[in-house]
Formats: C-alpha cells, sequence, structure tokens
C-alpha cells in the first residue's frame, strides 16, 4: 500500500535532514527524493511550497507540489520580504492587475471565486492585509474598482 507524507519545503533549496526522520521508516531513497522535490520546486525559490511525496510498494516516489499561499506569491510579485506589521498604516509593496492576474494563474483552482475577476478580488483581499497596494491603490478602493469594471479590459476570461 503507498504512503503518503505532506509537508512544507523551501522551494528548490529542500535538504536530507529535516526529511530524513519522515522518510527513513519508508525505505524510500532519501537522496533521490530530495532531488526530485527540488526539481519539482525551483519554479518557487525561496518560498515555502506544500508538497505530497507519494511512495509506493516498491519505494518508487511520486512529488505533486501545492502552490504557495496566495501571501507568499504577492511578496514574490511584489519583491518585498515580508507584509506590513500594520497593514491599515503603512504599505510596503504594490502590485499591478497584471502581476494579481499571474497569481491567479500560480493559484489555479485553489482560489474559490467563480470568475477571473472574484479570483483577483481575493488577491487583492489578501493584499489589504498585508500592506500591499494593488495599482497604487488601497485594497478596498481596488476591489470596488475591480467590480465597477474599470479593469475589465486586462480580466477578459
Amino acid at each position: 500500500m503507498a504512503q503518503t507524507i505532506e509537508t512544507v519545503v523551501d522551494g528548490g533549496k529542500v535538504a536530507a535532514g529535516p526529511l530524513g526522520p519522515t522518510l527513513g521508516p519508508t525505505g524510500a531513497n532519501i537522496g533521490k527524493v530530495v532531488v526530485k522535490l527540488n526539481e519539482a520546486t525551483k519554479a518557487y525559490a525561496g518560498m515555502k511550497v506544500p508538497v505530497k511525496i507519494i511512495i509506493d510498494d516498491k519505494k518508487e516516489v511520486t512529488v505533486e507540489v501545492g502552490t504557495p499561499p496566495v501571501s507568499q506569491l504577492v511578496l514574490m510579485k511584489s519583491k518585498i520580504e515580508k507584509g506590513s506589521g500594520t497593514p491599515n498604516k503603512a504599505t510596503v509593496g504594490n502590485l499591478t492587475i497584471k502581476q494579481a492576474k499571474e497569481i491567479v494563474e500560480m493559484k489555479g483552482k485553489d482560489l474559490l471565486g467563480a470568475t477571473l475577476k472574484a479570483k483577483v478580488k481575493e488577491v487583492v483581499g489578501t493584499c489589504s492585509s498585508m500592506g500591499v497596494t494593488v495599482e497604487g491603490r488601497v485594497a478596498k478602493e481596488m476591489s470596488k474598482a475591480i467590480a465597477a469594471g474599470e479593469f475589465d479590459a486586462q480580466l477578459k476570461e
């Protein structure tokens, strides 16, 4: 029977050390698992990435990569290290509509919105709690502008 291990790793920088105690009892080749994980997560370098490691009866390993939380993707796209400690007072970065749309594409089906517009508004909402503006506007203003159709041209499905 296949064994499944779910964990969070550093994208592209997985080390055997932390995984050893978890993978050891499965009998899988830890070195090969680490190589597979690093290959599968290199696009998310510098981010925490959820992964599922599936080990079958023959000790063959399959890696399924989840997507990092929206907040991690916002940090990456806006090129900041962390969100604001006082998001209602201090802004620490800015995201463009194009970048918000890219985040939606990276998250795929993990977002709840039914339309592209709704999903972009989810990303904008995350920006609000992080002190990140979108197109230079605070998130509440931006959500209203998106709802009013101001960005319909960029958000065509």
